[in-house]
């Protein structure tokens, strides 16, 4: 497969920017709307016809360069033993959350089989898509997991995940280390149905300061990385609210680093002496901007990246679901019309 994503992965030069979008695929698409009117999240994701179908839909609607599967980075929660449902308006929902030693012992590792389903998709997307882009898999990062799982769903301010971690380090390593041994494999299962990457989101780290995420979150995410590179793929590494620690963060693994929008991509990429290839980061919000005005910021980020390969061209978070989507298809066009 020829394919300017995977050589900016590499940090090989490519004619122009690849661009793809975190969330491409969301209820900011009629199309997907419509199939979600009458089907569930977990239905969705778990019916490899339609999360194949709604993987598609922005690859034909955007022409991007790399679709993602459709999936939940909680999924795997569930073939560890997890009650996940989604309640409208609030989200996720786990109604047996970690509390005790014990519920961490029952965790299971063993199952994650049971996640076949989201390799049935991706077969299905490679299929369709015939070798025209590649396809990303993904996973949580090992404490954006354990924080949902704790936590019990989304969380302000972490205090149950933090107590956890801070009395009993011990059991917080238990836990840890049975979330990569789920993690891993599941990661690996997706490339050996056709995923040519993988995107780890660290979604919630941004609730940890540095020190606390060297010590506590640091060790699991290197260990799962380096997994999913021993398959083969490169490994998008994205953690938000990091950028206090983008460093450090860099430091636990990834062929390629997700910048958020709060900082600047050139910092960002400095920060880390150019080791890895940078993804990133237009403000979703921008995407509202006026035509001229989002061209301008588009524009300025590339000027940012300079000529130097290995950038490339995402959101500093996923799509939000009013974004107009003609203002998505325009930044597709001006990423690839841009000249340096």
């Amino acid at each position: 497969m020829t394919s300017r994503f995977l050589d900016a992965c590499k940090r090989r030069p490519t004619d122009v920017r690849p661009v793809w979008f975190m969330r491409q695929a969301g209820r900011y698409l009629r199309q997907y709307r419509e199939i979600r009117a009458k089907h569930g999240i977990l239905e969705m994701c778990k019916r490899p016809d339609l999360a194949a179908t709604v993987t598609l839909q922005p690859v034909e609607i955007l022409d991007v360069d790399a679709a993602i599967i459709f999936a939940d980075l909680l999924l795997p929660v569930e073939p560890m033993g997890l009650k996940l449902r989604y309640v409208s308006g609030e989200g996720p929902v786990i109604d047996n959350p970690i509390r005790t030693s014990d519920d961490i012992d029952s965790l299971s590792t063993v199952n994650t089989d049971d996640l076949g389903y989201v390799g049935e998709a991706i077969q299905l997307v490679v299929r369709a898509l015939a070798g025209r882009i590649p396809v990303i898999g993904f996973v949580g990062a090992p404490f954006t997991l354990a924080s949902y799982m704790i936590e019990g769903g989304a969380s302000r301010n972490f205090v149950k995940t933090k107590r956890l971690m801070y009395a009993d380090e011990t059991m917080w390593r238990r836990l840890m280390g049975k979330i990569v041994d789920t993690l891993a494999p599941f990661a690996i299962s997706q490339v050996a149905s056709g995923a040519r990457a993988i995107q780890v989101f660290d979604s919630w780290v941004g609730a940890l300061g540095a020190d606390d995420y060297v010590r506590y979150a640091a060790p699991y995410s290197r260990a799962l990385i380096e997994r999913i590179r021993a398959a083969g793929v490169p490994v998008i590494h994205f953690g938000t609210g990091a950028s206090g620690f983008f460093r450090e963060l860099h430091a636990a693994g990834g062929d390629v680093m997700g910048v958020d929008w709060r900082m600047n991509i050139d910092q960002a990429w400095m920060d880390i002496s150019y080791r890895a290839a940078i993804q990133g980061n237009l403000d979703p919000v921008a995407l509202f901007a006026p035509l001229p005005e989002l061209k301008i910021k588009v524009h300025e980020l590339l000027k940012r990246t300079g000529t130097r390969p290995g950038h490339i061209f995402n959101l500093g978070h996923g799509i939000l679901p009013e974004t107009p989507v003609d203002h998505v298809r325009a930044v597709v066009q001006m990423v690839r019309e841009f000249k340096p």
